[in-house]
Order: structure tokens, then sequence, then C-alpha cells
């Protein structure tokens, strides 16, 4: 058996212990252990699978996850979550269907200091579905948004999925980030006008709000300041190149820390916000460690490289292609969480991605967006699980009912970047001019 075809059986083997509820981590370490040593034996492969998680695991770009994850907890203990939703509530309530565009625009908000989606989700689902319950909005909208909106952590900086990919394609995290800030706004507010249009066409769904001052809307926006501190401080100093995307992050726990500490945190809900994080973290790293493993073996099957060059040579326009690779996600992503799907699909993509001329940034953006269509989607949609745990009066399959109109809201998304890549583009190829 040539290594190509074992390359093939590996993969196979491993979509296999995926299905079979294997995880990730483990099924991509077996599996590439296994496969280097069926390549170059047991010697060369037992030595290359126990390196790989030293080596890679401690590099210096890793470093920035926990500090983002540990950011968002900090955030969320320190009570900023309910302040950006009252001003949001205040300022958007009026619309028809204004508290779930509230929550659309505030899950934007804490995205960028948060840069976890499940976290997102999880702190909404407390926060923002009692009020529209009790405003009468329908239980489907209710969870669907807050489902929906949490992803918007994974493209609006800081965003983990973004600092994975640009480590995985050793692409610039900095410049990644500052691309992710405008898709994420785009996608906000076509969540937000989606919202609009329902509820113009079936008010029951969600109720206008009314009945705020002007003095009541200005007194609410005071609280929003520390979020929006923390975002100016993360993205201007990545923007203007002061500081690595890790001492940006380190930056903004500091003062996401102090912010708690004014604010009243105590002993018990620091120690738990550091336990989340450290969760967090060891997970991530998991996945890493046991997924480059996997991807060493195909470097070995050259997998990678036979798969662009045929990618490369179909007789088809590199749009078109395009679209066959992102409609793959959408498949795989059924079946599999967004970090584990990048890790296992860019090492063999990717090459195939940039040998049709892809810009790279760009590509990263529009993978990432497919990761949060992947949160959403049955039967793994992970986001809608977490909504449904901590709403358990919420059914799951009500869940993923809510979340379809968002669904197709994210194709639309993905059309606009498709149409116009300068809206992905635009902000680093500034960022590269000006500094």
């Amino acid at each position: 058996m040539d290594d190509f075809t074992i390359g093939v059986v590996g993969s196979a083997i491993l979509i296999g212990l995926v299905i079979l509820g294997v995880r990730v981590y483990i099924a991509c370490a077996l599996v590439g252990l296994f496969g280097i040593t069926a390549i170059v034996g047991w010697t060369g492969g037992a030595g290359n699978a126990g390196m790989i998680p030293y080596a890679k695991g401690t590099v210096y770009p890793l470093s920035v996850l926990p500090m983002f994850i540990l950011i968002g907890f900090l955030a969320y203990h320190a009570g900023m979550t309910e302040k950006l939703f009252d001003a949001a509530r205040k300022w958007f309530g009026w619309v028809p269907g204004g508290l779930a565009v509230s929550t659309v625009f505030a899950t934007a908000g804490f995205a960028a200091v948060s840069g976890a989606s499940t976290a997102t989700a999880a702190v909404f689902s407390r926060v923002a579905i009692p009020e529209m319950l009790r405003y009468n909005y329908s239980p489907r909208l209710a969870a669907g948004v807050v489902a929906a909106g949490g992803t918007l952590a994974s493209l609006i900086p800081p965003s983990a999925i973004l600092v994975i990919y640009a480590i995985i394609v050793e692409e610039s995290i900095g410049r990644l980030l500052v691309a992710g800030f405008i898709p994420g706004i785009i996608s906000a507010i076509i969540y937000a006008l989606l919202i609009i249009f329902m509820a113009m066409r079936n008010p029951e769904l969600g109720p206008a709000v009314g009945g705020f001052t002007w003095t009541e809307r200005w007194k609410s926006v005071p609280g929003t300041f520390p979020v929006m501190f923390v975002i100016f401080t993360i993205f201007f100093s990545m923007y203007a190149g002061w500081t690595t995307p890790t001492e940006a992050g380190a930056v903004g726990s500091f003062v996401v820390f102090v912010m708690a500490l004014a604010g009243g945190m105590t002993w018990s809900t620091l120690r738990e916000a550091l336990m989340e994080t450290a969760r967090l973290t060891v997970m991530i790293f998991s996945l890493v460690w046991g997924v480059l493993i996997y991807v060493r073996f195909m470097g070995f099957a050259e997998l990678p490289s036979v798969f662009a060059e045929w990618v490369v040579d179909l007789p088809l326009p590199p749009t078109v292609t395009m679209i066959c690779i992102l409609l793959f996600y959408v498949i795989l992503g059924m079946f599999m969480d967004a970090i584990g799907m990048l890790l296992l699909t860019l090492p063999v993509v990717y090459p195939a991605v940039i040998g049709l001329g892809y810009d790279p940034i760009w590509f990263g953006i529009v993978v990432v967006k497919m990761c949060e269509v992947c949160l959403i989607t049955p039967p793994i949609g992970l986001n809608c699980y977490v909504v449904a745990g901590v709403r358990p009066d919420i059914p799951l399959q009500d869940v993923f009912r809510g979340i379809f109109p968002f669904f197709i809201a994210d194709l639309i998304t993905l059309g606009v970047f498709l149409a116009w890549p300068k809206t992905i583009t635009w902000l680093p190829d500034l960022m590269i001019k000006s500094f």
C-alpha cells in the first residue's frame, strides 16, 4: 500500500471514529500516530507523535487563546453583559422585534470582549431570553436569536477560532483579527434586518417595546463605556502595531480585571472565571495537539498537495469551486464542532484555495463564517445545545427551528463576502499601508 492510499484509508477511519462518537482529539491522535507509523515505521511514528504536542503547544502565538478567553469570562462576572443589553434595549426596543434586535447588537458588543461563541450564547440565554419571554416574544425567536447572536464571537475580534486558523495556516494573527471586525458588523446588521422583516410580517413574533425617554436612553450609555474601552484597547493597539495579539489580550484581561474588582467581584466569582478559562483552554489545546499529529500524518501521505492539484485542475470557474468547498463545510459541520472541523480540513483545503488564487485573509474570514453556520445547524449545533441547556423550558427542537431564518441570513452574508471581497480585505490592507 503506497503512502497516498494510507492517507486516504486513515482519513476514512478518522471520519468513522468521529461519527461513532470518539472525541476528535483522541481520534486524530490515534489515526495520526498509526498512520505515520505505517509510513515511516514505529520509531519515526512514535517520535513524531510524541514531539508534536510540546513543539506546537509551546509556540508563542498560542498564548493568545487563554488571554482572550479570560477576557470574556471576567467581563461576564463583572456584570458588563446586563448593562450592554439594557442599553441596547432602550435604544432599539422601539423597532419591530426590538428586543431581539437589541440582543443581536448586545451579543456583538459582548463578542468583542469574549471571543468564545458558546460563552456568549450561555450568557445571553440568562440575560436576554427571560426579558423577551416577559414581553411575549416567540420562544423560538428568543432562543434562535441568542444561539445565532452567539456565533458573532467567531468573527468579531478577539476570536479564538480566527487565532486557530492563523496558527494552522501560518498567517498573521493580527491581520486576521482586524479583518474580522467589518464582517462581524455586517453579520450583525443582516441579522437585525432579518428580525425586523420577520416582525413586520408577523408582529406576534416579537412586538416593539417602547416607553423609554431620551433621558433614560442617554443614561444607559455610560454603562457601555467599560466594554467600549476594552474593545478600543484591544483593536486599536493591534491595528496601530503597538502590541502583539497576545499582549493586546493581556492588556484587555488586566483592564477587565480592574473593572471587575471595582465592580465588587468576589474571590469566589474570580475563581469561577479562572476555572472556566482553564477548562476551555485545556479543551482547545487538546484539540490542537491531537489534530496536529493527524496533520503531520497528512503531510507524510502527501494528501494535501494531491488534493490541491486536483482542485486547481478542475474545469470549473474558481467561484464555482469555492461554492462547492463551502457546501462541503456545511455538510461536515452537521457532524463536527467548529474548531475540530477547521483543524481537520485546513491542511488539505487551504493549499487548494490558495492555488485557486484566493487571498488567505479573505478565506480565513469566510471559512470562520462557515464555522458560525455550523454552530447553529443540527445535529451538532453547539450553540443550540447551550441555549437548550441553560433554558430547559425551551425544547431543543424549538431552538433548532428558531435558528433556521438565521441560517438563511448567514448564507446571504456569505454571498456578500463572495461578491465583494473588499468588505473583508479593506481594513487589514489599510493597516499595512498606514503602519
